[in-house]
């Protein structure tokens, strides 16, 4: 089953349930996906739902630590429990070890050998990592991999 169906499955299964916070959150992942689908004039596969999927929850924890940082615990509970709800359709994080065997296996399929095939690298681990790892994260450790 795609994403996209589990989605609307679950949005009705919400519905249904009148499990009203869900519901709101699931539909606001469907606008993203439909917002993203009318711009780019495409149909979205997984991978590229994951993507959108990953920018919501990154845009959700900036908002967090800033509603933290003004002292509105309120707004960021709220913030915090559609991570949640998002966090559901994407994949389980991989850890540190997983990360850095994709790293290298990646080092062996491209030939990298210094920091100025970092872009080539990460053009190749950006697809396969997708919603799996935070790339800021694979980034650090592509630089530590790639300096020594």
């Amino acid at each position: 089953m795609s994403l996209k169906q589990r989605l609307t499955d679950d949005m009705k299964a919400a519905m249904k349930g009148g499990n009203k916070d869900t519901l709101g959150v699931i539909r606001l992942i469907n606008a993203a996906i439909k917002q993203k689908e009318v711009d780019e004039r495409v149909e979205l596969d997984d991978a590229a739902v994951l993507a959108v999927l990953d920018k919501m929850v990154k845009q959700r924890k900036d908002s967090v630590s800033q509603y933290e940082g003004a002292g509105r615990e309120d707004l960021a509970a709220i913030e915090r429990a559609e991570i949640a709800v998002i966090e559901r359709y994407l994949p389980a994080k991989l850890d540190e070890a997983a990360i850095l065997a994709a790293i290298d296996a990646a080092i062996a399929q491209t030939g990298a050998a210094g920091p100025a095939d970092m872009g080539k690298l990460m053009g190749v681990l950006k697809p396969q990592l997708a919603g799996q790892a935070d790339m800021g994260q694979v980034s650090a450790l592509v630089k530590l991999r790639l300096a020594g």
